[in-house]
Parts: C-alpha cells; sequence; structure tokens
C-alpha cells in the first residue's frame, strides 16, 4: 500500500479488503501513484479541492451552444468535480486519507451490478442539478445503494444527463488532447425515452418536436427500466470517467493541469456533417453493447473525427448506388458491419409535409457472404431517427441477414431468388430488403420476423409493408485494424487472380492451322465438307 508507511499500525481487515477490491480491478498501482500525487506530505491525506480540481470538468474561455441548448448546461459541468467527490469520497479535518480513497474509488468503479451503477449516476445528477439550481422532481428514499428513487424526469432533464454523459464519454478518449468539445444532437435518445415510458404523450409529433420544450413527465422507474433495457452502458460512462481521470493524473507529472489540459477547448455545437452515422448516432449505438464494438465506436467516432472516415467501407453517394458496387466495397471484411440505411416514405402529391424521413441500421457480427438463404449467428436493427429504438435477437430464429447477388454460371433458374441485401423475416418476408438498385427499402411489420425483437421501425409504421425510397447508403467497419488487414490481402489476392487470368498463353496460338478453334470453324462452315485423314 503506497500510502503507508513501517512506523504505521497494521492494516486493517476493512482496509485490506478494500484493497484487495481495487486490485481484483487491476486499479490498485493507478490509485497508488495517484494518491502519493495528490496528498499532502503533512496530512498524508489528499486536500478536497484537488480530487475536485482532478474530477471537474472546467470551462475557462468557452462558450456553449448546440441545436439542443439548454443554458444550463455549462454550470451542471461547472460543479461535476465536486459534486463526484462528494458522492463517493468522505473526507475528515485533513482531507481524504488513503483507506477513504480507495473505498471511494470502489464505490463508483468496482463491479457492481448495473442497477446500483444506474442508481449512482442518477444520484449525482441529482446532485449536480441542486448545486445548478435546477429544481428536478427526484428523490431517493435512502442513503443505500440500492434504495428506490422517486418522482420523474422532463425530456430536458433527460436531456441534460445524456449531454453529460456525452461529456465524460468524449473525456475519457480525449486524455492529453485538445480541441473543442462538440455536443452532438441527442434529441432521438431524448424521444426513445419519451416514447416508451410515458403513456399520455400529450398529441406531440415525433417528426417535429423540440425536446427542450416538451412537458410530459417521465417516471424515474419506467426510465431507468428503459435505459437497462436500451442503452445498458450508459452508467459505465461513469465509472469510465472517473478512471480515466486518475489515470491522467498518474501519467502527467502536473495533476492539476493536466486536469485542466483535457478539458481544454469550447464546447461548442456540431460540425455540420453528411454522414448519416453522426456522432450522436454512433455514441447511442454504442451504450447499446457490452463488446469490442462499443470500444470500437468510441475510438472512431467520440473521440475525433479523424478517424470516422477510416471506417467507412461504402457509401452510395461516394461510390455509387447498387449492389454490385456495394459488394466491390465490402467483400472480403470480416468483421462487425454497420449497414445504415436513409429513407422516405408518403406522397409526393400531398406536398413535402407528406414526406416522412427516417434511418435504420443493421448490425452484423461478421462480414457479408454471397448466398441465396438467411445466415448470421447475431445482430441487432436499429431505428436512429427520429427516435432512437434497439432491436437485439429474439432467440428463436437465425435469419439474421441475406446478401445475395445475381448468379453466376447459371443460364436459367425456375425459382429464382431475390437479388439484395435483408435482415429478419423469412424469404419473400423479409422485414427489411433493400433491392438491388439500392433505389427502394421495403419493411414489414414484427409479426413476420421471429429473428429479432417486436417493435415499429420507424413511428407509425402500420401493419401493411412499406416501400420507401433511398437517399443514402452507408457501411461502416467496425472490427478494427486486423479486420481491414484481412479485406486488404484478399482484395490484393483477388487482384492478382484477375490479373493472371486476363495473360494469354501465345503459344498456343502460334499454329493455327493446328488449332482447335480452326477445327470447329471449318465444321461449321460445310459440315459436309469430305475430309481426309492426314497420314
Amino acid at each position: 500500500m503506497g500510502a503507508s508507511t513501517s512506523s504505521e499500525p497494521k492494516i486493517s481487515a476493512e482496509q485490506q479488503e478494500a484493497e484487495n477490491v481495487a486490485s481484483s480491478t487491476g486499479a490498485l498501482p493507478i490509485l497508488q501513484k495517484a494518491f502519493s500525487k495528490f496528498a499532502s506530505s503533512e496530512t498524508n491525506a489528499i486536500p478536497l479541492e484537488n480530487l475536485q480540481q482532478c474530477f471537474g470538468f472546467g470551462r475557462e474561455g468557452r462558450s456553449y451552444t448546440t441545436e439542443n441548448a439548454i443554458d444550463s448546461f455549462p454550470v451542471i459541468l461547472d460543479h461535476l468535480g465536486s459534486s463526484l467527490v462528494d458522492q463517493f469520497f468522505i473526507s475528515d479535518k485533513g482531507g481524504i486519507n488513503w483507506f477513504e480513497f480507495v473505498k471511494g474509488y470502489n464505490k463508483c468503479c468496482a463491479r457492481v451490478s448495473a442497477s446500483i451503477l444506474l442508481n449512482m449516476l442518477v444520484r449525482v445528477f441529482i446532485d449536480v442539478t441542486k448545486r445548478a439550481n435546477l429544481s428536478v422532481n427526484l428523490e431517493f428514499e435512502s442513503v443505500d445503494a440500492d434504495c428506490k428513487v422517486n418522482g420523474y424526469f422532463l425530456p430536458r432533464h433527460v436531456l441534460l444527463l445524456l449531454s453529460t454523459c456525452w461529456v465524460m464519454t468524449w473525456d475519457c478518449g480525449n486524455l492529453k488532447k485538445k480541441g473543442n468539445v462538440s455536443v452532438p444532437d441527442l434529441s432521438h435518445l431524448v424521444l426513445s425515452a419519451v416514447t416508451s415510458c410515458v403513456e399520455d404523450k400529450g398529441g406531440f409529433d415525433v417528426w417535429d418536436c423540440d425536446v427542450s420544450s416538451l412537458e410530459v413527465q417521465i417516471p424515474v422507474g419506467k426510465f431507468i427500466t428503459w435505459v437497462i433495457g436500451t442503452v445498458p452502458c450508459l452508467p459505465d460512462c461513469l465509472r469510465q470517467y472517473v478512471h480515466a481521470r486518475l489515470q491522467l493524473a498518474v501519467i502527467d507529472g502536473d495533476e492539476l493541469a493536466s486536469s485542466n489540459s483535457s478539458s481544454v477547448g469550447e464546447i461548442s455545437s456540431t460540425t455540420a456533417c453528411h454522414d448519416i452515422l453522426t456522432q450522436g448516432r454512433a455514441w447511442a449505438i454504442s451504450i447499446t453493447q457490452r463488446s469490442s464494438i462499443n470500444e470500437e465506436i468510441s475510438r472512431a467516432f467520440i473521440s475525433s473525427d479523424t478517424g470516422m472516415n477510416d471506417n467507412l467501407i461504402y457509401r452510395s453517394s461516394t461510390h455509387g448506388r447498387g449492389l454490385n458496387r456495394f459488394w466491390s466495397h465490402v467483400e472480403g471484411y470480416k468483421g462487425p458491419l454497420l449497414i445504415l440505411v436513409a429513407a422516405s416514405s408518403g406522397n409526393d402529391h400531398e406536398g413535402n409535409s407528406a414526406i416522412k424521413k427516417w434511418v435504420l441500421g443493421a448490425l452484423t457480427n461478421q462480414g457479408l457472404e454471397n448466398k441465396d438463404i438467411f445466415y448470421g449467428t447475431t445482430g441487432c436493427l436499429y431505428s436512429l431517427s427520429p427516435v432512437f429504438h434497439v432491436f437485439q435477437p429474439s432467440g428463436k430464429e437465425k435469419n439474421f441477414v441475406y446478401s445475395h447477388l445475381h448468379p453466376t454460371g447459371r443460364a436459367y433458374q425456375p425459382h429464382p431468388k431475390p437479388v439484395g441485401i435483408a435482415f429478419g423475416g423469412t424469404p419473400g418476408n423479409e422485414r427489411i430488403f433493400i433491392d438491388e438498385d439500392f433505389s427502394k427499402v421495403t419493411i414489414r411489420h414484427h409479426a413476420v420476423d421471429k429473428t429479432y425483437q417486436s417493435g415499429s421501425l420507424f413511428p407509425d409504421q402500420g401493419f401493411l409493408p412499406t416501400e420507401a425510397r433511398i437517399s443514402e447508403v452507408e457501411a461502416w467497419g467496425l472490427g478494427g485494424k486486423a479486420a481491414k488487414e484481412v479485406q486488404k490481402s484478399y482484395k490484393k489476392r483477388e487482384d492478382l487472380f484477375t490479373e493472371q487470368r486476363r495473360k494469354v498463353d501465345l503459344k498456343t496460338f502460334g499454329n493455327w492451322e493446328d488449332s482447335p478453334e480452326k477445327m470447329m470453324m471449318d465444321m461449321v462452315s460445310d459440315p459436309n465438307a469430305v475430309r481426309r485423314e492426314d497420314r
């Protein structure tokens, strides 16, 4: 234990247990180094203000604007550090001693259930909103970690909570990096919570509404159920943020200066982006997955904008429409693929107001194959805009993905299989079917699909099949560098085979008179001609 000396008494059983818990997570060396840097030599304890600065998200010289602007959000960030310290660390007159430091870390970063971790996140949110003089109708029944919370959220409070989680996630991926903090549009997640938790929605239009001005009440119990069922990784941002800030203090020489340097820049609105997969949508997908996909999305889409195009495999407006163009870019990629479709449905004769635009997504845990049957081991469907929903595997069937090109080498098929890409359902009754020209997508009711969970893929879907016009298709690779290298090797091998097939052996055409081709031509020209065998 890095904080004790030989003159101190024997370690208590409680302290030993706390150190064992921290050691099981692999964080004990980091805690020892962080404590030695933060602690005062006189008191052998961490001054309260030092730890508050470590966890604080300062905004000196910053401004805050975004599409879903809430004026109180910068104030919430100002109080984040002090709220985290007060919630998890107990201080005496000299500061926070080693035992309380380890115990406080274990409270939020040790292995605990998802419900307890979510309770901690809500506690921090309640505390930080009170410090910012916001009125939030939430209250815990006791101080126990697993006690019940009563009250309700308003949509703007959900937006504040999600924005705070976004900033913590962004900060974890931008240690020692400078740049602007762009809080993306998270209205699709807020609308997901509202539509899932509120029975009487007040008649608002999900296609056109300002989530920050909605006045519907979201019961906190239903909100917690929504988080666990839809975005189960959301509470992890709290654990990751605390660990990342302590890790930064260990890496940098000056812990207080480094804690501010990780937050330099300006909190601003999101930059204009023509991708279907915006940062807000990418983050929403990432917090539904407890796998390497979560880490890959965070690395490429949340930490910075520079890595986003590295993961883009195909975009119809750039690489050309159609299944053949699509296949030439995704063939050989053996890692997880995220395929997105932006489409619009409605009647052109009714005016633009009748046309509804929405975005769907499908995540496969393996590359695509040219098959005339369904295949796959797992996957997810996503409704990304205007309302976010995730549809996990149901476990009843395994018709995860269907990707079939025109067959080669067959002149006639009595019962040809459909050419296109599909997800869920059965052949001829696919839940999502993209035609080979990438001009139309057909969406069917979840009743035809036993592979993915039930639910509407876009608002007001209805029971009848819906044909929509495709405006854009994207494919993003989430398999990391290994999958890219495998695809690169595959393409090199295919290019080599193609080049070899193009080469002509001139020796076979050295003597036309002796060639089989001339004999066949002669027979076709005059099949009745008398031919004498050459001896």
